[in-house]
């Protein structure tokens, strides 16, 4: 018998070493799957977001492209005009494309930091349908009239467009900032619509830009649509903004501050006291 035979009958193999009557092809084979398998199939999405539903992919993805081109196009015919012409209808473009990221931007600040409320309805593009887009509509061509009719007409007295011009520009940049923080510094406690009841997410948000504005989404709309006007050099619709607008917000602060007393009791009377809305003679 070789030396290396052990003689102890309790001896065991070690562990680490190849048992001569272990079958290693067939464990190679336990782990293959069969022939015919097939992959698990992945979840079914939900109803809501199939086409023609409240959250259809098809629906979020056509908005998305027609924005973009619409505002790509824009800033190209904006840049072309100027470099090319000294024709003022470069506003045209300006105000198109300052539409298409503002409804651009209502999506993606609730898809970001709002989700459960990223609908095609977010976009705001059929907001006060049609009221809203009569408006704009209006603001465009009583532009695009004004100019081709009376292209060296000065309706700012003393001077004063570039500084209108300036102050307009100014105005879309800081609405467009202000409501954007707005939406997301409040997160899941911001809406487009007027909550009559208190959600489980609803708190009352102080913080941010909500130290400065009361409402600041309706501030930074409300001077953004100014601001768009005053660009524009439009002088029938910078009056129908205004009253338009001031009468809404007026309106729709009052209802909503109702409603947040009896959510937030007396923390919402002393935060209304200490911090004003910065609309003119509203709230």
């Amino acid at each position: 018998m070789s030396s290396r035979t052990p003689m102890n009958p309790l001896y065991s193999q070690p562990s680490n070493l190849p048992n001569r009557n272990h079958n290693h092809h067939k464990d190679s084979q336990t782990n293959i799957p069969p022939s015919d398998a097939r992959p698990q199939d992945p979840p079914i999405p939900g109803k809501e977001y199939y086409p023609n539903q409240p959250k259809s992919l098809a629906g979020i993805a056509l908005r998305a492209f027609l924005l973009g081109t619409t505002f790509t196009l824009g800033l190209l015919s904006l840049s072309l005009l100027l470099l090319t012409t000294s024709s003022p209808l470069w506003r045209l473009p300006f105000f198109l494309s300052a539409l298409s990221l503002f409804h651009f931007l209502e999506f993606y600040t609730t898809a970001a930091y709002n989700t459960p409320q990223a609908t095609v309805h977010a976009y705001l593009l059929t907001a006060n349908w049609p009221a809203y887009a009569i408006a704009h509509a209006t603001a465009f061509l009583e532009c695009l009239l004004t100019n081709l009719v009376f292209p060296d007409s000065v309706w700012a007295p003393f001077g004063l467009r570039p500084f209108f011009l300036i102050a307009g520009l100014f105005l879309v940049g800081l609405g467009q900032t202000v409501r954007s923080a707005a939406m997301v510094t409040a997160g899941q406690s911001f809406n487009h619509t007027i909550q009559h009841y208190r959600a489980e997410s609803h708190t009352l948000v102080t913080g941010g830009v909500y130290a400065y504005f009361r409402h600041p989404s309706y501030f930074g709309f409300f001077w953004w649509a100014i601001g768009t006007q005053l660009v524009m050099g439009n002088v029938v619709s910078l009056v129908a903004y205004a009253v338009v607008l001031w009468y809404f917000f007026s309106k729709r602060i009052r209802h909503e501050e109702e409603l947040l007393v009896r959510f937030f009791g007396q923390d919402y009377e002393d935060y209304r006291k200490r911090v004003g809305t910065m609309i003119p003679f509203c709230g």
